[in-house]
């Protein structure tokens, strides 16, 4: 299993806090399709979201809050 350093996921984010954000979302994007579990060796899905944002293939965009008054 390989480490994620913020470095790594900074790398393709803004900030390290933002890559994580950004992890975790995906993540549970993955979660919502079909997959089969009993493949030997699969990955957790917050490491194959990490696997991804670091090689640099996640694009997002970031939406500013809209103030309530």
């Amino acid at each position: 299993m390989r480490v994620y350093t913020p470095d790594d996921v900074a790398a393709h984010a803004t900030n390290k806090y933002l890559g994580v954000l950004v992890a975790a979302k995906f993540a549970r994007v993955l979660n919502e399709f079909p997959r089969d579990r009993s493949a030997p060796g699969e990955k957790k899905l917050t490491t194959r979201a990490l696997d991804e944002l670091a090689a640099g293939e996640i694009n997002y965009h970031v939406v500013p809050r809209r103030r309530q008054e």
